[in-house]
C-alpha cells in the first residue's frame, strides 16, 4: 500500500501524522510519501507591468519574505518525514508549488497512491462555501480512496 500524506502546516496537521503512521504501521505500507503544496503568491512583476508603482526595493523584500515562507514550510515537511522515521515507517517528501488539491490529486495519480490522508481544518459552513476547502476538492476529485482526518 502506498500513502500520501498532505501537510498543510496547520494545528491538525499532528493528528494527521499520528493517523497515517498508524495505518502505514499495520499494513507494513510499501510506501509513505509526505506532500506538502506551496500555493504560490501572487505574481508582483505583473502589477508594475500594468502601471503600478512598486519599487525594485519593495520586489526584493516580497521575493525575500518569499523564500523564508518557502523554506519555513519545506521544514515543516522534513520534520514529517523525521516523525514517521520515528515510528519505524520509511517516508519520503514532496514539496510541489501550485493550487494545492489539484496538485494533491495529480501526484497520487501519477504515483500511483492507494489512500491519500489529509486534514480538516473544520471551516464552518458560509466560510466553506466562499473559500471552499483542499480537503473536500481532493475528496471530490481524487481517483483514489481519501481519509479526511478532523
Amino acid at each position: 500500500m502506498k500513502i500520501l500524506v498532505c501537510m498543510d502546516g496547520s494545528k491538525n496537521g499532528q493528528k494527521v501524522l499520528d493517523e497515517a503512521a498508524k495505518i502505514a504501521g499495520g499494513c507494513n505500507a510499501d510506501g509513505v510519501a509526505v506532500i506538502y503544496v506551496y500555493n504560490q503568491p501572487p505574481d508582483y512583476s505583473v502589477l508594475r507591468e500594468k502601471g503600478s508603482y512598486i519599487r525594485p526595493e519593495d520586489m526584493e523584500r516580497f521575493r525575500e519574505l518569499e523564500n523564508k515562507r518557502r523554506e519555513e514550510k519545506k521544514k515543516i515537511l522534513a520534520d514529517a518525514v523525521a516523525f514517521f522515521e520515528t515510528k519505524n515507517v520509511r517516508a519520503s517528501s514532496i514539496f510541489e508549488e501550485g493550487h494545492p488539491a489539484e496538485i494533491i490529486t495529480k501526484v497520487a495519480d501519477k504515483g500511483n497512491f492507494d489512500l491519500i490522508v489529509i486534514g480538516n481544518r473544520g471551516m464552518g459552513g458560509l466560510k466553506r462555501m466562499f473559500l471552499g476547502s483542499v480537503s473536500n476538492a481532493v475528496v471530490q476529485q481524487a481517483k483514489t480512496s481519501v481519509l479526511t482526518v478532523k
